[in-house]
């Protein structure tokens, strides 16, 4: 069986391309988004392998969402069976026909089943929305932000997904990769969105220079604060000076109490 699409245009190596051929396939898969969607190429694929867990009568080739979902049911199944684990968002987005996602998918099968490895799925960053198309075009070609929402999220997403709040992350998700793009452009080309630079960023920008004499310089240490003295002169605001005294009482001693108070006791009887 030979296939009408060349590596290049399927973007598959070579030897998972040969592979393909090997297992002589039911029919050849000429759109990769399309034709691994429903999961029954997928399905024959592992039949190859597993023929005695795999009944091809069992799964539907149809393009409806729910028979590609009875089919994907039926895989899983079969994954967990054999303890296989491919990565989730692989399979998602092989059913929702995200851009590369069936190509990386089935080289991650390539590996799995006959433990090869490939540097392109490996070593590269997987990313399933529009950016690396978007990056080619020029400024004025580039999507919008209604636009890049219906590029990067399918109907059958929402249809799949019940819960409102996730769709809803989904499209901040994809509102600020768009944002985080415009604001790349205008970085890259003030001019063309008319961006002025500021007061700030048209000051001119001198160091500051510390004198030498300055950091050189050893300061005194300060003098301690002496505490007033018994008489201490304070001058007034109209000019006149005053004179705080201290005044020392005479210590008494215990026996001069008593004998101050017999006299007056005495003194008291005589009158």
């Amino acid at each position: 069986m030979s296939y009408s699409t060349s590596p290049r245009r399927t973007g598959l190596p070579r030897t998972v391309l040969r592979w393909l051929q090997s297992l002589d396939l039911t029919f050849s898969p000429r759109h990769f988004r399309r034709d691994f969607s429903n999961g029954y190429l997928i399905a024959e694929i592992f039949s190859w392998y597993y023929p005695e867990d795999i009944n091809m009568n069992c799964f539907e080739n149809g393009t409806s969402l729910p028979s590609k979902l009875r089919n994907w049911a039926q895989l899983g199944m079969f994954f967990a069976k054999r303890n296989l684990k491919p990565i989730r968002e692989l399979i998602d987005g092989t059913i929702h026909c995200k851009p590369g996602a069936a190509e990386i998918f089935v080289q991650d099968i390539y590996t799995m089943l006959t433990n090869r490895r490939i540097k392109h799925i490996q070593d590269e960053e997987v990313d399933f929305t529009d950016r690396l198309y978007q990056d080619k075009l020029p400024m004025v070609a580039r999507s919008t932000a209604s636009r890049a929402i219906k590029s990067n999220i399918k109907l059958t997403e929402i249809m799949v997904e019940p819960n409102e709040n996730k769709n809803i992350q989904k499209i901040n998700a994809i509102i600020n990769m768009h944002m985080q793009r415009r604001q790349q452009e205008r970085e890259q080309d003030p001019a063309r969105f008319g961006i002025k630079p500021t007061l700030g960023q048209r000051a001119v920008r001198r160091p500051s220079v510390v004198a030498p004499s300055l950091s050189m310089t050893i300061l005194p240490k300060e003098k301690p604060v002496l505490a007033p003295s018994a008489s201490t002169e304070i001058r007034g605001k109209m000019g006149v000076h005053f004179k705080a005294i201290q005044v020392k009482q005479a210590e008494r001693h215990p026996f001069d109490a008593h004998t101050n108070a017999d006299s007056t006791s005495a003194h008291f009887k005589g009158l």
